[in-house]
């Protein structure tokens, strides 16, 4: 089975052609084998760039635990990138259907190839029992954590976020906190954990304890809920660069139509077999 391996800002994935062939017939078992960094290709999971009705391509995100998400901002900027420079669709607007719903990229090309992408992600969904958490508010907005000394404010991008804003960001926190965050029964479908520090109001500085793949180099979703958390809290502005271990991000939260942008790049770094 052809592969190719892409990253955005250092969020990698596998990524399979199933608009020409057939797509893996479990592919929860197949992310968990290559997505693993010392057996397989390596990779923070599997996406497989599918057939649509209703957009040029549907994107389809397992972790590398094999579990499936709703979402994955790095990684649809990819299927963007690959879908236009594979000349599954040449234009410069693509719309991919997610587990969101079908989302819009503004392609920016160089060489003939697209280099960075410019994703409408939609409105943040911020009704605590639909991002899902059981804290209270809507959302809950510096939430005290019961059982941990956080305060936390949840935000979903189509997938759960669990946002705070801390004034050293340390391993401790993110590999020894985070984990157990996000497997905490106040999060019905687990979640997302940001540890976020404020340089200025228009600068953070982040990192993330994906649900399903432990810490990665940025996380998309994760960079647009700490936007909205930001504002949401009074510490940011609408416009933010978020740096992430793996590079930075632009997030945008609009007044004027509530939709939260994201641009950054996307990158193709190498294709391979893999054996069915």
């Amino acid at each position: 089975m052809r592969f190719t391996k892409m990253q955005g800002t250092g969020n990698d994935y596998i990524y399979l052609d199933c608009i020409h062939n057939p797509p893996p017939k479990d592919p929860a078992e197949m992310s968990r084998k290559i997505a693993d960094r010392h057996f397989g290709v390596g990779a923070d999971g599997l996406i497989l760039v599918c057939p649509s009705t209703q957009a040029d391509a549907r994107m389809r995100m397992f972790n590398a635990d094999g579990s499936e998400s709703e979402m994955c901002g790095n990684g649809v900027r990819c299927v963007a990138k690959y879908v236009y420079d594979h000349g599954i669709a040449k234009k410069p607007t693509l719309t991919i259907e997610t587990g969101r719903g079908v989302l819009t990229l503004e392609l920016e090309l160089g060489g003939g190839k697209v280099r960075q992408v410019r994703v409408d992600m939609g409105e943040p969904i911020l009704e605590g029992s639909k991002i899902p958490t059981t804290l209270s508010g809507n959302p809950p907005r510096e939430a005290p954590l019961p059982r941990f000394d956080f305060r936390v404010t949840c935000v979903s991008m189509g997938n759960p976020h669990c946002v705070t804003f801390v004034n050293q960001i340390t391993d401790q926190m993110v590999l020894g906190i985070g984990p157990n965050i996000e497997v905490d029964a106040l999060f019905p479908r687990r979640t997302n954990v940001e540890f976020v520090k404020v340089n200025r109001p228009d600068d953070i500085t982040m990192r993330v304890w994906e649900r399903g793949s432990g810490e990665t180099l940025a996380c998309g979703t994760g960079a647009c809920a700490v936007c909205v958390a930001g504002v949401l809290t009074g510490r940011t502005q609408r416009k933010i660069t978020a740096h992430l271990r793996g590079g930075d991000l632009l997030l945008e939260w609009s007044e004027s139509d509530n939709h939260v942008y994201m641009t950054g790049p996307a990158v193709e770094i190498f294709s391979g077999e893999w054996p069915d």
